[in-house]
């Protein structure tokens, strides 16, 4: 829940644009062109032509939902649609003076499509919408063109799309001394891979203005200069015009000069990809990259330039012979004559992962892996941001920018996670965030939309899902219903006026531009300095001030000695924020009931989450998510929202949603795990049962006021009033003797926790071990508590340091986090003590690379691949020394072998009839798939187990057997972070595994 502390200073965004629910839906704010400016505006129109393709939708009915630009909503559901031609439906509209519209289609009875909850943003004149992509076209016209009257110019333009990574490109431009095509333009089309072209008429113009589009409101207009061509052939690429250019999808020429063909060349198939291989050539005349040309199959011929002398084919037909040619590419782009060949025959395609669908099981199988997302991998160097604190913080002359890593980086690096034997991936929270130094992504702006810092092309945050699902791992994402950032949240609401901009503040505060759209990336060009827009800040009070004395001056200075005016910024108490969304106070009592309806933080606007409209904004928002298939939800700050509002609207909204597109066993399974922040030591926090971990995991015992903010206040009354004595209580995590029993799970809220009090008390095994068994009775379920020993926001003791116990010490944690019940997770770099020691946040007042969320990639470089959980098949460079640290396998070891033993996964303990620090029995049945698991553990020391069943059992580290015939069993003490855990043999597929893995500097 800590949050970087920043000195107030920031940049909001002009006034928010309100969304309407509708339905159960809600329509969002149309997303607007990334960019440093804006598209040209189309030109004036009075109707829009819709065309809406019905062939994906199988619907019996089509109804289009508009608003046009500034104007209001038609009626839901909307107009009706006509058919058009085959597969598509159509609706002409009048928009009067607007530029555009804003739009959603539905059956006309509840089902809806409103592009993902962002809304559709036509233009006019004829424009289509299919799967999603939006163009400018008439589907049901005749295909043929004009030509156009003689004599007139026409301009052939190619624009590359390698680096964008659309699939559909639209043409925006007029002939100079002309106007411009309508909002997005004219659709071009497919030339060659890499290449989509489109050819205009010019009338009696010789060159043109340009922007290109993918359709859907992102564009490439050259950073707001536009693109001037000319008449004849043009290609764009990275921003680069090339007159007169060559057809750079035309056939190369060979050249009697160029570079000889390389040698050697082989082609090998494996399932239906081919990698090929090739002898580099022995020519002298500088050969720089190979043209490859792939022929076979129904796909054509394929021709690209790679530069090394391996190349990979993805996506090729089954059991069909493709044959590939390989020739020399030299410095001037010469051609080989001569070429070189093989072919190779595909397999079967094999099974596709579940796209956008979480895995579905038991979370209790997969040790979590915690990332910042932005500190761990650099996939895209062209998404990293510094933001306004850039220098200040000292991040600038470390080259190291707050916003660093990214999703592609995530996904490059999946396989080190894997090898780890990590399964779950908890990412800190993906929403578009606005502040100051918002790296971390808890100061939530559009909840609606990913951070573009986040995302690259081909590395969506959906291909992020998709990718760790591929390799059955599975990902946990942070979500804050808590609060937004102090800009508010758009969509909701959004302040409207912050403070004075005067001489002394100028140098901070951006200049007034209404055209700039805050998104993460963009640079606002008016004032040229920062990434946030300051139209909010004035130099004489704003029209619709409602913050009180707005300019006065305080008592207050700046870092830098100027005079702080009342209003500068965002404030509970300022009356800047609405009741019906925010709450309007500050905490005063931690532990009190002022910790669910005041304000963190000043970077933190508490939202008011017992208003409707705030529930179902937030709902709305998670529920895209849910969409996409992620398989959970770390609550943060889960604690400052009364359990009532949990239980009546949030929790339930999460099940509802995963059932109703996943159905009940996704939701059954569908992890949601809170952070209810209790830094104490003792079983309930300092005696608040409505602060401590485990209460959240219970539904309510009475019925409460109707009123969410009535009810969270009568709820709080009567359990502080019942005390910590009156509590409920579960058998859940406990055995029977040495019986496993089914849980029962009927009083269960839907919330899981992480194990705060395990976590307070990590400074010693031993200490949270003996602290973990004392609470485990007060929550619904412990074997699902999540536990870890420090994070991005603690170390043990409530220390501002990363652990730094040493090595013995974090072998002997993991020993116990990885075989005691509960679910094991690791902060990213623990694996290696990773700054240990080091103070884990200081905010701008340091460089990230001295703290606790240091840039991790270093130890990353280099490339990894893992066969299996714990299994590296390969590694180079810099990650592979980090694999070979001795925590990396022992962490490698410990998941093969709670991977093996259910009971170490799923099951329920017992420390009856046994002697030893650190040491249980677990076991885990279950009738319908015929497992019955059975383990005794002991951690670093000795353990004699008494009463235990006779049998057969095998050590899992050693391999060691002992048969045990009277009932008891005596284990010597292994050693400081070694364990015994002895399995019991009961044959078939409950068979001990005995020894798993290889011995290592602890587990041996």
């Amino acid at each position: 829940m800590r949050r970087t502390p920043t000195r107030l200073l920031g940049r909001p965004l002009g006034a928010a644009l309100a969304a309407t629910v509708m339905l159960g839906l809600l329509t969002a704010v149309p997303e607007s062109p990334r960019t440093v400016e804006a598209a040209p505006a189309a030109a004036s129109g009075s109707t829009a032509t819709v065309f809406y393709y019905t062939k994906t939708k199988n619907w019996t009915a089509h109804r289009l939902h508009y608003a046009p630009d500034g104007g209001s909503w038609t009626t839901v559901p909307g107009v009706v649609m006509e058919a058009a031609c085959t597969d598509w439906v159509k609706q002409t509209v009048s928009l009067g003076s607007a530029a555009g519209m804003a739009a959603t289609f539905n059956n006309g009875s509840g089902v809806w499509d409103n592009n993902a909850g962002r809304n559709y943003a036509l233009g006019t004149g004829n424009i289509t919408v299919k799967d999603g992509v939006v163009a400018h076209s008439d589907p049901c016209a005749d295909t043929g063109t004009d030509p156009g009257p003689g004599g007139a110019h026409t301009a052939s333009v190619y624009y590359s799309t390698a680096t964008v990574g659309w699939t559909t490109v639209n043409l925006h431009y007029r002939p100079t001394g002309g106007a411009w095509t309508a909002v997005p333009g004219v659709g071009m089309e497919a030339a060659c891979t890499g290449w989509v072209k489109k050819s205009v008429d010019l009338g009696s113009a010789t060159t043109l203005q340009a922007a290109f589009n993918n359709g859907n409101g992102v564009w490439d207009n050259n950073n707001g200069s536009d693109y001037t061509l000319s008449e004849g052939l043009s290609t764009v690429k990275d921003r680069k015009v090339t007159s007169a250019a060559k057809d750079p999808c035309a056939a190369e020429t060979p050249d009697t000069e160029a570079p000889t063909a390389p040698a050697k060349v082989t082609a090998d198939a494996d399932g239906i990809a081919v990698v090929l291989t090739w002898d580099p050539s022995t020519d002298d005349r500088g050969v720089t990259k190979y043209q490859v040309t792939r022929t076979g199959g129904t796909r054509g011929t394929m021709v690209t330039d790679v530069g090394s002398t391996v190349f990979s084919d993805t996506g090729l037909e089954e059991r069909t012979a493709y044959t590939y040619t390989v020739r020399a590419l030299d410095a001037a782009g010469n051609v080989s004559a001569a070429s070189a060949a093989a072919t190779a025959t595909t397999g079967e395609k094999p099974a596709a992962p579940a796209s956008g669908k979480p895995l579905g099981t038991d979370p209790r199988k997969d040790p979590i892996y915690f990332v910042l997302t932005a500190r761990f991998e650099d996939g895209d160097t062209s998404n990293n941001r510094g933001g306004s604190q850039h220098t200040k913080s000292g991040n600038a002359a470390n080259n190291d920018p707050m916003f660093r890593g990214d999703f592609k980086g995530l996904v490059n690096k999946l396989d080190y996670i894997k090898g780890l034997g990590m399964s779950a991936v908890w990412i800190t929270p993906v929403v578009l965030n606005r502040s100051d130094y918002d790296y971390h992504g808890y100061h939530g702006y559009d909840f609606y939309e990913v951070d573009s810092r986040l995302e690259s092309a081909g590395a969506s945050y959906q291909d992020l899902i998709n990718a760790a699902h591929a390799k059955g791992m599975k990902i946990y994402q942070d979500v804050v219903y808590n609060h937004s950032s102090r800009w508010g949240a758009k969509g909701l609401f959004t302040p409207k006026a912050y403070g004075v901009r005067d001489t002394q503040w100028s140098w901070y505060y951006d200049e007034k531009n209404d055209g700039f759209e805050y998104d993460g990336l963009t640079v606002e060009p008016k004032s040229g300095k920062s990434y946030y827009n300051g139209d909010l800040w004035s130099t004489a009070e704003p029209s619709g001030n409602t913050c009180v004395n707005w300019g006065t001056p305080t008592q207050y200075t700046s870092p830098e000695g100027y005079r702080i005016y009342n209003c500068q910024w965002p404030s509970p108490t300022s009356g800047m924020f609405p009741k019906a969304y925010y709450h309007n106070c500050w905490i005063g009592n931690w532990e009190g009931e002022d910790s669910r309806s005041c304000w963190l933080h000043d970077d933190l606007a508490d939202f008011n989450t017992e208003s409707t409209p705030v529930q179902n904004y937030l709902i709305g928002a998670y529920n895209k998510y849910i969409d996409m298939g992620v398989d959970g939800f770390r609550v943060d700050t889960a604690v400052h929202i009364p359990r009532t509002t949990w239980n009546r609207r949030f929790l339930p909204a999460i099940q509802e949603r995963v059932t109703q597109r996943f159905g009940a066993g996704a939701a059954k399974n569908f992890f949601v795990f809170g952070e209810v922040a209790a830094f104490v030591n003792d079983k309930w926090n300092r005696g608040s049962v409505n602060h401590s971990a485990q209460f959240y995991t219970w539904k309510e015992r009475k019925e409460y006021s109707a009123d969410d903010g009535k009810a969270a206040l009568e709820m709080y009354d009567y359990e502080q009033q019942q005390g910590t004595g009156s509590q409920p209580t579960s058998t859940n995590a406990f055995l029977n003797g040495n019986t496993y029993h089914a849980p029962d799970h009927s009083k269960f809220s839907g919330m899981n926790v992480i194990d705060m009090r395990m976590h307070m008390n990590f400074g010693d095994a031993g200490n949270a071990y003996s602290n973990g068994k004392d609470s485990d009775d007060s929550y619904n379920d412990a074997t699902y508590n999540v536990v870890y020993v420090d994070s991005h926001d603690y170390g043990p003791n409530k220390s501002s340091e990363r652990y730094a116990g040493g090595t013995d010490a974090w072998a002997e944690n993991m020993s116990l986090m990885w075989t005691f019940r509960g679910i094991p997770t690791l902060y990213y770099g623990s694996e290696i003590e990773f700054r240990a020691g080091k103070k884990i946040d200081c905010g701008p007042g340091c460089p990230l690379e001295t703290t606790g969320r240091a840039y991790f990639g270093g130890h990353l470089a280099g490339d990894v691949k893992a066969s299996d959980f714990s299994k590296v098949s390969s590694a180079t460079g810099a990650v592979a020394d980090t694999l070979a640290k001795p925590l990396v396998k022992h962490v490698q070891r410990l998941n093969e072998i709670r991977r093996a033993v259910p009971a170490l996964q799923m099951g329920q303990y017992s420390t009856e009839g046994i002697s030893g620090s650190m040491a249980y029995k677990r076991r885990y049945t279950d009738a319908a798939s015929g497992t019955d698991s059975f383990a005794l553990v002991t951690v670093s020391g000795g353990a004699t187990y008494t009463g235990i069943p006779n049998g057969t059992y095998k050590d899992a580290v050693t391999g060691d057997t002992r048969v045990v015939t009277g009932g008891t069993l005596a284990v010597p003490a292994p050693g400081k972070g070694n364990l015994r855990v002895y399995v019991l043999d009961l044959g078939g597929r409950n068979a001990a595994p005995g020894k798993i893995g290889t011995a290592g500097a602890y587990l041996k």
